[in-house]
């Protein structure tokens, strides 16, 4: 059984050593290194590139980094009962920079927060559950523990919802730009998404893809939350009514 958010709030982070595995060397941190003196926002998951964890909660939080920092909030980190290995190949996979991995790879720091599970059952053998927490300077402030029912609860520990206890406004303008490379007019609406200072995803463009998305065959295709814009020529004219 889990700890609960109010037993959590409190709780001073024992002091541990963590091994981190960057490229080819070994680098030692210790629960100082990692929270003295710094607000965190650290989550915790069941297991490196699982599918809640891999779909949903690492990448939001990624995604989120700009509204957490304007929040006050200095790192964000997620930890998971894994070796370094693991966590560093899942943080290059998932392509989150501004998410810091730590591999509990002993369990110690969650067995010490009340938080190991026996996922036994799955033959998963002793994991993390799904948390978040606010740590000042070493000292859990806040937590947001999932409920403890059947499946894999994902609701209290989301990045919106730690974001919206905050204070601070999760919302955030979602833009996908199907193109392809050599793109003149691809490279054109880049530049005016990055000048406008909104994010986007590219997805590679095929002729098929073109088609069902947009029902058309030239690049790029454009969406924004949701909604096709159209090419570099309609996505100036978004911008230009913003």
């Amino acid at each position: 059984m889990p700890a609960s958010a109010d037993s959590l709030s409190g709780t001073r982070l024992p002091d541990l050593t963590f091994r981190f595995r960057e490229g080819a060397a070994w680098i030692d941190r210790t629960t100082a290194d990692l929270f003295a003196g710094k607000r965190v926002v650290a989550f915790a998951l069941p297991g490196a590139f699982t599918p809640t964890c891999s779909s949903s909660h690492v990448p939001r939080y990624n995604e989120l980094h700009p509204q957490f920092a304007a929040a006050g909030v200095d790192e964000l980190m997620v930890i998971s009962v894994n070796d370094p290995f693991v966590m560093e190949a899942w943080q290059r996979d998932q392509g989150a920079d501004h998410v810091t991995f730590l591999p509990d790879g002993n369990g110690e720091l969650t067995d010490a927060l009340g938080m190991l599970v026996d996922k036994s059952d799955l033959r998963f053998g002793p994991r993390s559950w799904r948390y978040a927490m606010i740590v000042d300077d070493g000292v859990v402030t806040q937590a947001f523990v999932e409920p403890e029912v059947p499946g894999d609860p994902f609701g209290a520990s989301d990045a919106d919802s730690v974001l919206a206890w905050l204070g601070a406004d999760a919302a955030v303008t979602d833009v996908v730009l199907v193109g392809r490379p050599g793109c003149v007019f691809c490279e054109r609406a880049k530049a005016m998404l990055s000048a406008a200072g909104l994010p986007f995803e590219e997805v590679a463009a095929s002729p098929r893809r073109l088609r069902a998305l947009s029902g058309r065959t030239t690049t790029p295709q454009i969406f924004i939350d949701g909604a096709w814009v159209g090419g570099a020529e309609e996505l100036g004219e978004w911008l230009a009514a913003r």
